[in-house]
This record gives structure tokens, C-alpha cells and sequence, in this order.
């Protein structure tokens, strides 16, 4: 992507190196891209105790660790602090055409640890935006981790992908389908749906996130600002993401019964759905056939 010398958002909170702490040899499949659904829960509700709790981190876990940035953190930084503001040119245009203000995200950049309104994550718990304090989490290594353990191509929009769809998440908080999501998940605790049901509805939340990433790309476009394979690197990552191809990587075989986030495939779809349309007009995931 043409990111040189272009406008960065203002809303990025650095706290890399401000006292950080990090999960010594332990990785964790989950956040906002690849979670368990312990996790989808604790993001959607932030009612259900700290993230420290849902992932199982002990204080003999932790270890301090400095942070020292590399040439290539410094390069992500910046590159998602421009993507950050293509996010935030692309939501203050399209959502007052459907009568809502784009109230702007914070993209919060970490390193080990960190302490977000939804509780502590650790590195492992991948991307994750929290609807309490309507932030988006970023690890700058989750990079590398997506590209030498998922396999996703190696190129910056891969990238992206990732925080648009993050930011994918405030949207649908913006918009209530959030709000609808935790309607949806009293009633599995009400015992009035079951826990497969929700995990279709989990799938479409997601895969709706994915479209509205695609939107972000379509908006990029329109303006000049991608280049060639930029698209590819997007499908790249979509497609290492998708659960049939974690749980193919993890245990050796796939669960469909057990998908939260939608597989390579349809993950892909919705992507170029949304970059296809570049608005809202077919993004609706809950009532079509995924």
C-alpha cells in the first residue's frame, strides 16, 4: 500500500515499553481474529470477569521484559497509525449516509501485556477490539505470528486486513449489532439457545466484520492508495485466519460445530463482498446464506 509521507491518525495510544509485561513461551489462538469463544464473549459482554481469567494467565507466568523497537516495529507503527486514519476517512464518510456519527476508535499498541477495559491480555490473545472502552488491542509481533504460524503471505496490507477488521467490530457497535450479540448470549445462559447456535451467530458477526474490512479496502482504492497484490495479501490473511484452517494446523482435523469466526472461504467471500460494494448494501450476514 502508498503509506509514505501520508496522514496518521492521531488516536493511536503507544504503550509499548511504559512498564510492560510478557507471557514468557506461551501462545494462545484468540482476540478479535482467532479466538476461542471464551474470548468473543468476554469482548462482546466485558461482564464475565477479566481476560486474565478467561486465558488463565498466573502471576508466575509473567516475566518483566524491556521493549526495545526494532526498524520493523517502527515501520508497522507507522504504517498502522496511516491505516488507522483510512479507517477513520472511510467510516466519517459512509456511516452519516445511513445516519450515524463514525465515533472514532483508539488503536492501542502494545507489547507483552496489557490492560484493556475488558481486563489483561497477554500477546497470545492475538487482535481484539473491546467494546467497554471502544478500543482496538494490537501486539506489532501478531505480524510475524500471522505470517510464519498461519501462513499468510508476508506484505504490509496483511495488516490491514487485520485492523480494519478490528475496527470492523466498533462499527458493529456503533450500528447495535453488538448489542444484539449480547442479547444473544443471555439466552445461551438462560439456557433458551444452544451454545452451537450462538457459534453461528458468532460465525456471521465475524464474517460481517470481514465485509466491513473489505469496505475499508474498496474506500483505499477509490483513492489511489493500493498497489499490486495488496488484495491478494488481504485474501492471504483472511484465508490463514478461518477456522477450518487453524484447527486443521492445531489438532489434525476440522470441527465445524466448534466455528466461531467462519472458514478460509467464507471469510475470503465477505472480504471482497464488502470490497466489491464499498458500503453497506450487502452486509447483511445474518439473514442470507454464508
Amino acid at each position: 500500500m502508498k503509506w509514505i509521507g501520508r496522514r496518521k491518525s492521531t488516536s493511536v495510544d503507544d504503550r509499548r515499553g511504559s512498564g510492560t509485561k510478557s507471557v514468557g513461551g506461551r501462545t494462545l489462538a484468540g482476540g478479535g481474529i482467532v479466538t476461542v469463544i471464551a474470548v468473543v464473549i468476554a469482548l462482546l459482554t466485558g461482564n464475565l470477569g477479566s481476560l486474565t481469567d478467561l486465558v488463565g494467565l498466573q502471576p508466575s507466568d509473567v516475566i518483566e521484559q524491556p521493549y526495545i523497537e526494532s526498524e520493523e516495529d517502527r515501520q508497522l507503527f507507522d504504517y498502522a497509525s496511516v491505516v488507522l486514519a483510512d479507517i477513520e476517512d472511510t467510516w466519517n464518510t459512509i456511516l452519516p449516509m445511513y445516519g450515524e456519527e463514525y465515533d472514532e476508535p483508539t488503536l492501542t499498541i502494545y507489547d507483552g501485556m496489557v490492560q484493556s477495559g475488558c481486563g489483561t491480555a497477554d500477546s497470545g490473545v492475538g487482535p481484539f477490539y473491546c467494546t467497554i472502552d471502544r478500543a482496538i488491542y494490537l501486539d506489532l509481533s501478531f505480524y510475524d505470528s500471522l505470517v510464519r504460524s498461519y501462513g499468510a503471505s508476508r506484505g504490509d496490507f496483511v495488516m490491514s486486513y487485520v485492523i480494519a477488521h478490528e475496527a470492523g467490530h466498533h462499527v458493529q457497535t456503533l450500528l447495535g449489532v453488538t448489542s444484539q450479540m449480547n442479547s444473544l448470549r443471555q439466552r445461551v445462559a438462560a439456557g433458551q439457545m444452544s451454545q452451537a447456535d450462538f457459534n453461528d451467530y458468532s460465525v456471521r458477526y465475524e464474517l460481517q466484520a470481514d465485509y466491513l474490512a473489505g469496505v475499508v479496502a474498496h474506500f483505499m482504492k477509490e483513492r489511489g492508495y493500493l498497489e499490486q497484490g495488496d488484495i491478494a495479501e488481504a485474501l492471504s490473511a483472511a484465508s490463514a485466519v478461518g477456522d477450518d484452517s487453524i484447527q486443521r494446523r492445531a489438532q489434525g482435523y476440522v470441527d465445524p460445530d466448534t466455528f466461531n469466526h467462519g472458514t478460509s472461504d467464507q471469510r475470503q467471500a465477505w472480504f471482497m463482498k464488502g470490497f466489491e460494494a464499498g458500503d453497506l448494501s450487502d452486509w447483511d450476514t445474518f439473514d442470507t446464506a454464508i
